[in-house]
């Protein structure tokens, strides 16, 4: 049963959906003639099941942003446009590579594998470290909610993110954005895009990004902010399009990041923001990434052929204070040991994929993709404990440190070697002039292979445990097969319903060597060495219409989904590991509303409205069944007001824009021994618009909410931005 605070919620959403539908027709009444394209609702063409056709004709619920959206809506960081869209969360906490999107319930955490396949310009990410990064010079993001594995594959398990950037141009074109901001900081971006020489047939894209800002969250014990933050990110693009038939696609890329992370407090309440941050050591946070992408196209009667092949590599190390991240002299170790420690984590990543698929013509009564997916995948990961002297934190990579100013008191290490393949088809057939039926289905296999690299003398050694020794090798194979089975009924041009079925994957590891005892020394069930992967079922229903001659979109779907083996988070102080345990299952209810109007010219209004109701069903402890799952917020409403006005005969357009976000009641362990209130956020751009160019002030958080983005199992909490604000100027040339 539906609480009270929840259904009136719903109520409210409604009341605001109601008093927009009266608007919307009350205009377009008021009009009395056919509504022209000014005010109307922009339709979009969407890529969602691999293939271009119109958002309202996808039978899946989505949120889709276009480049116009994006940049008036100042999108740049993956939180932007996840704030944007129902039933979707981002938890940011301990550094850049750890930033957690949780889609329909289904939740990520560190280390874990994604809830979500993010594919950038047809090519999947990897890693999850990769997804929080600078979003430029970008031409579309979809969004779709619910399992998608049978056309995206592995960890598209509560969804799909589907970004592309902007293409190569016949002519010379570019842009410049710069900006200042109140950190204090200032960013500039930018592009050129045409033909390289006088090829009519090579074509060339290049987008950069530089970002250097002072912080936000001040270190009142360093008196200085705890968190600056400098981002380089360039994107180089070759098209080569000999003939109508054949195309090549070539993208390089790559981000240096420099920033700090581990600026937890430690309290017992989540909503608790009273203490200051106060570590003594102001460690680092550095993140290289850099990737490369070749897609090639070939078109034939019957269909066309894609290659896809690609290679991602990441580095990070991030160093700073350990538990109770206080100075040394107040810190609870020193008091009981007489000593304070800190700590280094390193992650290198390096990852080759190919995909090839073919697919049918769109226009045929009959339309299918077949392919095949592989990926291999190396990593390795020390995590460690080193006792603060006070003379700093150092960074530790694959050997234990030897520095007698920093000496290592915890230290693990493992290498992975993951090989994962997986062949799938799609087939979409109209079976009537009004009834369309797609099936999926996709056979996912991941080998795993991680090496003990932990000196022996470092291996924990808990009584009942083997304790294992350097070089030991430990191997799993997990799969799975995918279906997903969708039924659309269109009974009138502006109205589709749509039901389905389908069943989401995503492959189980290994946390490092040993934490299974320690886990069960510290009384902590559900956590081994292993942990096992975690599959969804889901069964869904939606509708999607189109009403008063185009200016409003209303769509609905409401969903149930069993997930066996979700994942959950747990920190163990005693070697400074980070690990994961699984949820045998839990039950997940929910549904979305989303609505957008064009009630005047000039004036959007977008909606969304999303509630999950999380259940654990099954648990090793018999006093969590019951409880809320980890990291899953129980609502999340989003309302949008967009208005594009004339300035007299100037020639120039006032644009402002408000965004209203609420995230509901959010559970973080499986104990649920702490909840954090519902979060109200606001969002506002000013601007004014020429022809070729915009100057826009914009402030995040305007009303400066504090709050926490994250709590963790041992009371660790990650402070989230405060108010920001600034200025940017965008000019197109």
């Amino acid at each position: 049963m539906l609480s009270a605070s929840t259904r009136g919620l719903l109520a409210n959403g409604v009341s605001a959906l109601a008093l927009l539908t009266l608007a919307v027709a009350t205009e377009a009444r008021a009009s009395g003639q056919t509504a022209q394209s000014d005010t109307t609702v922009q339709e979009v063409t969407v890529t969602a099941r691999r293939r271009d056709e119109a958002l309202q004709d996808v039978p899946a619920s989505m949120t889709v942003l276009s480049a116009q959206t994006l940049e008036r809506a100042g999108v740049e960081k993956a939180a932007d446009f996840v704030g944007m869209t129902s039933n979707v969360t981002l938890v940011e906490t301990q550094n850049a590579g750890n930033a957690f999107i949780v889609i329909r319930g289904i939740s990520q955490a560190r280390n874990s594998e994604p809830s979500v396949a993010v594919i950038v310009d047809g090519v999947q990410q990897v890693n999850p470290a990769q997804f929080n990064q600078e979003l430029f010079d970008i031409e579309q993001i979809e969004v779709l909610k619910g399992p998608q594995g049978a056309l995206y594959g592995r960890n598209a398990i509560g969804g799909a993110i589907v970004i592309r950037t902007k293409q190569p141009t016949n002519e010379f074109q570019g842009n410049l954005k710069a900006g200042i901001e109140s950190g204090p900081g200032y960013k500039v971006q930018g592009s050129l895009s045409g033909p390289v020489g006088k090829s009519e047939t090579l074509k060339f894209r290049l987008a950069g990004s530089y970002v250097d800002n002072d912080g936000y969250i001040r270190n009142t014990y360093l008196d200085q902010k705890a968190d600056p933050y400098k981002d380089v990110s360039l994107r180089g693009v070759l098209l080569w399009q000999p003939t109508d038939k054949f195309s090549a696609d070539l993208r390089l890329s790559g981000a240096k990041l420099k920033t700090r992370g581990f600026y937890f407090n430690i309290v017992n309440d989540v909503n608790d923001t009273s203490l200051p941050v106060r570590v003594n050591n102001p460690g680092i946070d550095n993140r290289d990434m850099y990737s490369a992408s070749l897609k090639l196209n070939y078109d034939t009667d019957a269909g066309t052929l894609t290659s896809v092949s690609s290679y991602d590599t990441l580095k990070e190390i991030v160093t700073g204070d350990a538990f109770d991240f206080l100075p040394i002299q107040q810190s609870l170790f020193f008091k009981l040991l007489g000593f304070d420690l800190n700590q280094s984590q390193y992650v290198h990543v390096d990852a080759y994929s190919q995909e090839l698929r073919f697919a049918s013509p769109v226009d045929r009564k009959v339309r299918w993709i077949a392919g095949a997916y592989g990926i291999a995948t190396k990593r390795y990961i020390s995590t460690g404990n080193m006792v603060d002297t006070g003379a700093g934190v150092f960074p530790v990579y694959r050997t234990p440190s030897t520095n007698p100013l920093n000496p290592q008191a915890t230290f693990l290490a493992d290498n992975q070697s993951n090989l994962a393949w997986a062949v799938f088809g799609d087939v979409t057939t109209n079976l009537t002039s009004k009834v369309e039926l797609d099936v999926s289905l996709r056979y996912d296999k991941d080998r795993r292979r991680q090496t003990t690299l932990t000196p022996t003398a470092f291996l924990p050694n808990v009584p009942g445990f083997p304790q294992g020794a350097t070089g030991d090798v430990r191997r799993h194979i997990w799969d799975e097969l995918q279906p997903k089975v969708t039924l659309r009924y269109e009974p009138t041009d502006a109205v589709s319903l749509y039901t389905g079925y389908s069943r989401g994957f995503r492959s189980g590891g290994f946390n490092q060597t040993g934490v299974g005892g320690v886990a069960f020394s510290n009384g902590i069930v559900g956590v081994s060495d292993l942990f096992e992967a975690e599959v969804a079922t889901t069964y869904e229903a939606g509708i999607k219409s189109t009403l008063f001659e185009k200016r409003l979109t209303l769509n609905a779907s409401a969903y149930t989904t069993k997930s066996k083996n979700s994942y959950f988070f747990v920190f163990l102080a005693a070697n400074s590991t980070q690990n994961l345990g699984n949820v045998p299952e839990v039950r997940l209810n929910g549904f979305e509303l989303d609505a957008t109007a064009r009630p005047i010219s000039g004036l959007d209004i977008n909606l969304g409205l999303g509630y999950t109701d999380s259940d654990i069903k099954a648990f090793p402890n018999a006093a969590y069944i019951g409880n809320q799952a980890p990291l899953v917020s129980r609502y999340t409403l989003n309302l949008t007001g967009q208005y594009r006005h004339p300035l007299g005969g100037t020639g120039l357009d006032l644009l402002t824009r408000v965004e209203y976000r609420r995230i509901g009641k959010t559970w973080f362990d499986v104990e649920n021994s702490t909840v954090r209130k519902p979060i109200d956020l606001v969002d506002a751009r000013l601007g004014v618009e020429g022809e070729s160019w915009s100057l826009t002030a914009w402030s995040q958080n305007l009303t400066d909410k504090r709050y926490n983005a994250e709590f963790s199992p041992g009371g660790f909490v990650f402070k989230a931005k405060p108010r920001r604000y600034g200025v940017e100027f965008t000019k197109r040339f």
